[in-house]
């Protein structure tokens, strides 16, 4: 069996197993198995991990807003590859043509154990005659968008008209901002840096994308004005739940909030020059109060299609930050295209719970819909294209009817229990050693990883943490994941199993 192969056990007794669970017993393996680990080399960090792991079942154990850090300036600057130093591997798109960063705007990174999010605004460039405008526009939206702002200018050039456009937006934001003289290679170039005092924006930190020096520093200096949970995505723990609409243009994303809302709210023509309208709506559906986050908030500007692509990227990842489950709509008259899938694919990246909701489903219904096969082909595509998926809850809807929005709220509520779900410690080990005894993991090179000790370290989405003796196959980690999935339910959320691979303390 191939390391990247769905792992595949056979028939076995882990459910009735479960159902029929001592606790008390279960509890007290656990600690056993927990104890033993005091014989492995373990790191600091493990240990926070195990302190904060006796929660009662069922109590949410959040992850708060990871902080933002947003890059800005001119194309080709070297924002991207400032973006692949700082995650230290190649995913932002680099290329020597402005203008081509593409699709992801938002990455996850870390340094010195902080994590926090990092948005790349690299992504438009529509002509050389509005470039002031469009980076100012892109660097408004950003510096709403996060907590600290990098500006990157390109040394060898010095600072443009562009430039000063921008150091006007950023000495207005308030926000922490950190001036990037990039392309300094060594230090005789260091004196082109200090020319960039005179933008008003404080120390200019000289540095190299492309070589890596000066990123530690610059990094450091950032951590330390860094908050631990963002001001701007901030977790509203009280209040409605938060709901993202999502879904690529056309495919009713602005009827169903209509019809949610029960009054024409979203205005469904993108007027160009509308750049932000951040109102969330609080409407009432299934007799309880829902938040909508706003995605239309920042519009499209139709007549610029490489911004557009853009936009709408940025537009979903800020309503993921903002939100705690995202409902897909799908248009079922049209093939589901890949634009449909990276928009899913954003939202589980975010870890936020995830409903599908097929619309326009009347329209398979209609005798005079061409296309009888298409419901077929249908079943087909989410099969191949949505097996990722297929825990989400799916429900078939008509926006502009109102047919089946009722279906959309008990999906919502199952997404976000099993968002909020937690497994106690003791139940987590039984249901790992019966899988285990059952299923062992195949032997790799002569050995066999063991399993020491598992524990869920948080919820939203439910994040599971394995100590082992050795790596686990992606496929059997996909195989703990689904019979999870098939014990405890987890319907509508992402999973997170990670691994803490561990060895034995020299005596």
């Amino acid at each position: 069996m191939g390391a990247e192969e769905e792992y595949e056990g056979g028939p076995d007794q882990l459910a009735e197993k479960m159902a029929n669970l001592d606790e008390e017993l279960a509890a007290a393996r656990a600690e056993t198995l927990r104890a033993s680990l005091a014989d492995y080399d373990l790191e600091d960090d493990d240990a926070r991990l195990l302190d904060t792991e006796d929660y009662a079942e069922g109590e949410a154990i959040y992850s708060p807003a990871l902080p933002v850090v947003a890059i800005v300036g001119r194309p080709n600057v070297g924002k991207s590859a400032l973006v692949n130093r700082i995650l230290g591997r190649r995913e932002a798109v680099v290329e020597d043509t402005p203008g081509v960063t593409r699709d992801r705007v938002t990455y996850k990174a870390e340094w010195m154990d902080r994590r926090f999010s990092l948005v790349d605004t690299g992504g438009w460039e529509p002509d050389a005659r509005g470039i002031d405008q469009s980076v100012a526009l892109q660097a408004e939206i950003a510096i709403d968008l996060c907590d600290v702002v990098i500006f990157v200018v390109d040394s060898k050039v010095g600072a443009t008209s562009t430039d000063e456009a921008v150091v006007k937006l950023l000495r207005k934001s308030g926000k922490p901002v950190f001036l990037v003289a990039n392309k300094i290679d060594d230090a005789r170039q260091e004196p082109e840096a200090a020319a960039l005092w005179n933008l008003g924006l404080g120390q200019p930190y000289p540095v190299s994308a492309i070589h890596g020096r000066g990123v530690a520093d610059l990094l450091d200096e950032i951590m330390k004005v860094l908050p631990a949970i963002s001001a701007v995505a901030k977790d509203e723990v009280a209040g409605p739940r938060r709901v993202a609409i999502l879904g690529r243009p056309n495919v009713g994303k602005s009827s169903l909030l209509n019809k949610a809302a029960g009054e024409e709210r979203v205005v469904v023509n993108e007027l160009a020059g509308t750049t932000r309208d951040p109102v969330d709506e609080i409407v009432e559906l299934g007799g309880k109060m829902w938040r909508l986050v706003d995605t239309a908030g920042i519009r499209r500007r139709v007549h610029l299609q490489q911004g557009a692509d853009f936009y709408a990227s940025l537009r979903t990842s800020a309503a993921l930050e903002k939100a705690e489950v995202a409902v897909v709509v799908l248009d079922v008259s049209q093939p589901i295209s890949e634009q449909d899938v990276r928009i899913i694919d954003m939202v589980l990246e975010s870890g936020r719970a995830l409903v599908l909701a097929f619309n326009k489903w009347d329209v398979l219904n209609t005798p005079e819909y061409e296309n009888a096969e298409r419901r077929r082909y249908l079943e087909r595509e989410i099969e191949q294209d949505l097996a990722h998926v297929a825990w989400a809850p799916r429900v078939n809807i008509s926006a502009r009817t109102g047919r089946h929005l009722d279906k959309l709220v008990p999906a919502l509520e199952t997404a976000l229990e099993s968002w909020d779900q937690r497994i106690a410690t003791g139940k987590f080990n039984a249901f790992l050693s019966e899988l285990v005894a059952e299923h062992p993991h195949p032997l790799r090179g002569g050995k066999q990883p063991r399993i020491l000790f598992g524990t869920q370290a948080g919820t939203r989405p439910p994040t599971f943490v394995l100590f082992t003796t050795g790596f686990l196959d992606p496929g059997y980690r996909r195989f703990i994941q689904r019979r999870l999935r098939e014990i405890y339910g987890f319907e509508g959320s992402p999973i997170v199993v990670n691994m803490r691979v561990r060895e034995k303390r020299q005596r």
